[in-house]
């Protein structure tokens, strides 16, 4: 047999291998680690995608919550797993974007240590308000934090909370206090309490609060009105021009995944993200469904990584 003849083979026998290995996938339940606890936009996607996922592989899919510093825990817990998709990360920008600029010491690299495999869901962000402050608008409330430091909550230090408040200061002139949570459910909670003043969170953790008139939502981040709250206007229409707040939320798995699995949790994912209630399910939430190929995705992270590292310098964002 000749070398060429051999080295055929052997491809022919890797190629057969990482195909049945595809084909297997889930062997047994998969886990979506969640970086913050429930309540939240993170939670609530991973579990509304995770049920239709159950029924696509016939393998249980369960979500766990394992909170602090941002989602980096969780992130790093991935990292960390054995590379079979077995277990995977709803990821956002805080753990696999501003987490390399906000945490010297973080354990993982975002970009080295993680596979971006699909994009779930874009939310906006809107800024809510303690019904005890007393203004209704952007304007009125940039007016107030000039007489008065007003607080504002966040899911975490370097959370896109954080980051997107940040530049609503830099941009505005706002007098505003960090105040940091463990995830946006505790925060929300504090916030209806009047702990804190404000807050710039994801539509699907707030959105129920203000239908329930327990917040006040005086503007969204999108660069368009809502289909969830259209009667709320942009903060770019509000007197912060070109401003945008937004939050993603996508799958991700350590980065020695096999391709072949990668491909199948993305195709999969894809399915779940087309069908009718899962889409309905995902708007009533606040979110805006999304989907697309794993190197799309992956290209869309490393600019989202350039447009962090530029916010970070023009507003001077710092990171307690």
């Amino acid at each position: 047999m000749t070398r060429l003849v051999r080295l055929a083979l052997l491809c022919l026998i890797a190629c057969g291998a990482s195909l049945a290995h595809a084909q297997a996938f889930p062997t047994r339940p998969v886990r979506i680690l969640a970086g913050f606890p429930p309540g939240g936009g993170t939670d609530i996607t991973a579990r509304i995608l995770s049920v239709r996922l159950s029924e696509l592989w016939g393998q249980q899919v369960i979500v766990e919550n394992r909170p602090g510093a941002s989602g980096t825990i969780a992130a790093d817990l991935v990292v960390k797993s054995p590379p079979d998709g077995h277990t995977l990360l709803m990821g956002l920008p805080n753990s696999n974007v501003v987490a390399q600029f906000a945490f010297p010491k973080l354990p993982y690299d975002p970009g080295r240590d993680l596979a971006p495999v699909v994009p779930v869901s874009q939310v906006a962000l809107v800024l809510t308000l303690f019904n005890g402050v007393p203004v209704s608008d952007v304007r009125g409330l940039i007016a107030l934090s000039k007489t008065r430091q007003l607080r504002y909550a966040s899911s975490g230090n370097g959370s896109v909370q954080h980051m997107s408040t940040e530049t609503f200061k830099f941009l505005t002139g706002a007098d505003l206090l960090h105040v940091p949570y463990k995830g946006s459910g505790q925060a929300v909670v504090d916030l209806i309490a009047g702990q804190v003043d404000l807050n710039m969170d994801t539509m699907p953790t707030v959105l129920q609060h203000i239908k329930a008139g327990k917040l006040k939502a005086i503007a969204v981040g999108t660069p368009k009105r809502t289909v969830q709250l259209p009667e709320v206007p942009t903060i770019a229409e509000s007197g912060v021009p070109g401003f945008v707040a937004t939050n993603w939320y996508g799958l991700f798995a350590p980065a020695a995944t096999p391709r072949e699995v990668l491909a199948k949790i993305n195709a999969d994912t894809n399915r779940a993200l087309a069908t009718p209630d899962i889409r309905e399910k995902i708007i009533n939430s606040g979110g805006e469904p999304m989907g697309g190929s794993t190197d799309d995705f992956a290209a869309f992270i490393r600019s989202e990584i350039a447009r962090a590292a530029k916010t970070i310098k023009d507003a001077s964002i710092k990171f307690d």
